[in-house]
């Protein structure tokens, strides 16, 4: 419902579907997101709020949770409809989803008033629901780039480890080569 001078306007169709579609092209894109109940925090706050997660390359939406719903079930994503309840701001974390985790838990409680407005109510995380609680757990875990370095550097140690083995034993080759070219021109000297 949108208002106009006082009385409340239905949202068409048109404008409902064009909602949902922004949805979507955002979860195409998301790795996951948090629900956060934003009542009685001032306009300041919110765009403070989005500043951050902005920055931190994640996007900060007032959700209408019933066009949330829809677009969650277009995209095959979980749909959390017990956390979806009431006011609801979801901050979406592309592919840094921890990251954004953790700025909303510090934004949360860099001050205790703002803490008291705003309610963490849970989110997404691939395609597992989880609730405020476990906020905390995934703020911890490395994002997309930080296991894609790890994955890298396993990936790479075995041939790293073979590449030092052929290093040292060509070394350990040329050694003896080396002692027996000095052996036989010694001898040929003698």
């Amino acid at each position: 419902m949108l208002w106009k001078g006082g009385n409340r306007v239905p949202i068409t169709k048109a404008k409902k579907d064009e909602i949902v579609a922004g949805y979507v092209e955002i979860l195409k894109n998301a790795s996951g997101f948090v629900i956060i109940s934003y009542a009685g925090l001032s306009t300041p706050q919110i765009n403070e709020l989005r500043a951050k997660i902005r920055e931190a390359n994640g996007q900060y939406v007032v959700a209408k949770n019933t066009l949330l719903i829809k677009a969650l079930e277009q995209c095959n994503w979980p749909v959390p409809t017990d956390l979806l309840a009431g006011p609801s701001a979801i901050a979406f974390g592309m592919d840094n989803m921890p990251t954004i985790a953790k700025l909303v838990l510090e934004y949360v409680g860099a001050d205790a008033p703002r803490g008291e407005k705003i309610t963490l109510k849970g989110g997404i995380l691939g395609e597992s629901v989880f609730q405020s609680n476990q906020l905390d757990d995934i703020s911890k875990l490395p994002t997309l780039d930080e296991l894609r370095a790890q994955l890298a550097g396993l990936i790479i140690a075995p041939a790293q480890g073979i590449a030092n083995a052929i290093h040292a034993a060509t070394g350990q080759l040329i050694n003896v080569i080396q002692a027996l070219e000095d052996k036989n021109q010694e001898g040929n000297a003698a």
